[in-house]
């Protein structure tokens, strides 16, 4: 096996460590549920699952999808997210080849994972946006040799940007129309892609959500004016769309 498909093969893995992590959040968050102490329980006869059942993707095929303890289903979300945790720590790990590989990972599962808080909960938790954002501005700073000018500015430029757009949105409307998150999140994305690639990552993003939204409006009658859109799912989708194509050479952002 050559050392870069061993980077490949290590990206994979912490996608799927990440992903079930993440499916956990994205579980216990919503319903208040402590994430970090005790052990993992099955949600159906209470049983604490042991290691050999928590192994991401494997442990559900070995266990066909149900408890060992009482066959009740294993939500499938969790397997999902690893899945889909696997699928993207690998693509990063292609797209940006050595070490880089696993941040490219990280950047990838933790997008995912905040694409689905903002889709199914309209919400973007710090825990997430917060050490992405950190993780941006380490990963610049080590490319840059020094201090990462073009992430801080990306970061400044991100949050800033947006957190003007909802004071104004508020001051016309006079209600809330954007998030702290979103600006959170597209601080974090231009933390990763340099000040250069956030206003295309705004335009892909709200692009990408009006076009959702014209067709839900279109397949759905009951869709209304001020139904809420979540522009997370849209920011967290261009961040990554751009950072790939940054990556693959077919854009040049100048970070």
């Amino acid at each position: 096996m050559t050392v870069d498909a061993i980077w490949v093969l290590l990206a994979g893995i912490l996608g799927a460590v990440l992903g079930s992590h993440y499916g956990l959040l994205l579980d216990r968050l919503p319903r208040e549920e402590p994430t970090l102490g005790g052990r993992s329980a099955c949600r159906s006869c209470g049983t604490a699952l042991a290691v050999r059942d928590l192994v991401p993707v494997l442990s559900f095929f070995v266990l066909r999808g149900r408890c060992r303890h009482c066959a009740a289903p294993i939500p499938r979300q969790a397997l999902h997210m690893e899945l889909a945790g696997v699928s993207l720590g690998v693509l990063g790990a292609l797209a940006a080849p050595g070490p880089l590989g696993l941040a490219a990972a990280t950047l990838g599962v933790t997008l995912w994972a905040l694409l689905m808080f903002d889709a199914h909960h309209f919400w973007l938790p710090d825990r997430l946006t917060l050490p992405l954002l950190g993780l941006g501005l380490a990963v610049a700073a080590v490319q840059a040799q020094g201090i990462p000018i073009d992430g801080l500015l990306g970061a400044a430029l991100g949050y800033g940007g947006l957190h003007l757009v909802a004071i104004a949105y508020r001051f016309a409307r006079g209600r809330e129309g954007l998030g702290g998150g979103d600006a959170k999140l597209l601080a974090a994305s231009g933390a990763w892609l340099g000040w250069q690639g956030v206003p295309l990552v705004l335009l892909i993003g709200a692009s990408g959500l009006l076009v959702w939204a014209i067709a839900r409006a279109l397949l759905r009658r009951d869709v209304r004016a001020d139904t809420p859109l979540p522009l997370g799912v849209g920011l967290a989708a261009g961040t990554w769309a751009v950072w790939i194509a940054d990556r693959l050479g077919w854009i040049s952002l100048g970070a």
